[in-house]
């Protein structure tokens, strides 16, 4: 799930995982992380659920995934779009 808050000059978004899915450390990596896994680790918040929030400039678009433990890849299927191979986010 995508979480957005948006001002004039900045979006923030908030990626969330559900408690539990997948099991094990989880980060979002994207083209505004240089796909660099680790970079923007998704935190466990009390309900169970995992999240972290990234602050983009407004009016444009990255692609992402999410990468779990084992290196195993998951799409976000609240996202803006998807190009085929990662899921696209429109800020």
């Amino acid at each position: 799930m995508l979480e957005r808050t948006r001002s004039k000059k900045r979006t923030e978004i908030t990626f969330v995982l559900p408690a539990g899915h997948p099991a094990g450390e989880v980060s979002v990596v994207g083209d505004f992380n240089d796909w660099r896994p680790g970079a923007h680790p998704m935190i466990e918040r009390p309900d169970g659920s995992r999240a972290v929030t990234v602050a983009f400039p407004v009016d444009q678009q990255h692609g992402f995934r999410y990468l779990a433990d084992g290196g195993h890849w998951l799409d976000e299927e609240g996202a803006d779009g998807h190009d085929g191979r990662n899921c696209l986010l429109h800020t």
